[in-house]
């Protein structure tokens, strides 16, 4: 299943596929001990802001999975970019399904645990990838303020898409016999630099290309964004990215 081209439009202008700082993404790396033989595996990984920058940064070697051909290409490009190609592989695939041929110190999947149905079952992906003693890297949005039927319906969120709260979302892993180690949460200001600047992206698409078949989808979601965002997302909806490690 391809990702929805939508999402290659609204996000062809950002780095990062998700709210979190490129500052935070450092201090990421940097509080879980990254180093030149520190080995991670990044499933779904989008453009491989992470992986390009860690291994630039901290020297460490890994792997990037994820089914869009556009972000695949920004990603090889990235690492290009940034001179790390040959310690930074980038591979087109769906991560749901991918068959891990070694171990990685950190396994991570930011952002997108649909590849495992849910939280649960990411930690179980994710398990088959890790060493014994490795570390796994969630992102995983969950309500700050649970919403209300119609609040779910205006936001295109149902309630019981993510945790009800922070504490329920730790419960997940701690249930999951697993103990978090490290925590960063995203900001409003994170959120802003996320949500505001695919706004600025659609425009411009929709300015240069009105006869594209995706003109009224991408006009719809650049209103209904606005709205949405500004009205209840920034306000109720939370996101971190979590460290787990097995007890």
């Amino acid at each position: 299943m391809p990702i929805p081209r939508i999402h290659e439009i609204m996000e062809a202008d950002q780095r990062i596929l998700n709210a979190f700082s490129p500052e935070k993404l450092h201090r990421l790396g940097q509080a879980i001990g990254l180093n030149d033989s520190t080995t991670v595996l990044d499933l779904a990984c989008g453009k491989a802001e992470m992986l390009a920058t860690w291994a630039r940064d901290y020297g460490i070697s890994g792997l990037g999975v994820d089914f869009s051909e556009v972000f695949v290409a920004d990603a090889r490009d990235r690492v290009r970019e940034l001179g790390v190609a040959d310690r930074i592989t980038i591979e087109y695939g769906d991560a749901r399904n991918f068959s891990p041929r070694q171990r990685f110190d950190v396994a991570c999947c930011i952002g997108a645990t649909w590849i495992g149905n849910g939280v649960e079952g990411t930690i179980e992906l994710l398990r088959q990838s890790v060493t014994t003693q490795g570390l796994m890297l969630i992102g995983e949005p969950f309500w700050r303020k649970a919403p209300t039927a119609e609040e779910s319906v205006e936001m295109g969120f149902s309630a019981d898409e993510f945790s009800s709260s922070l504490h329920e979302l730790v419960a997940r892993f701690t249930a999951c016999d697993l103990d978090v180690v490290e925590m960063f949460i995203s900001s409003e200001d994170d959120w802003d630099r996320y949500v505001a600047p695919k706004w600025l992206t659609m425009r411009r698409w929709l300015e240069d290309n009105p006869h594209d078949p995706m003109f009224d989808e991408v006009r719809a979601e650049l209103t209904n964004s606005q709205l949405s965002y500004t009205r209840y997302q920034r306000d109720m909806l939370g996101w971190g990215i979590f460290g787990l490690l097995e007890r």
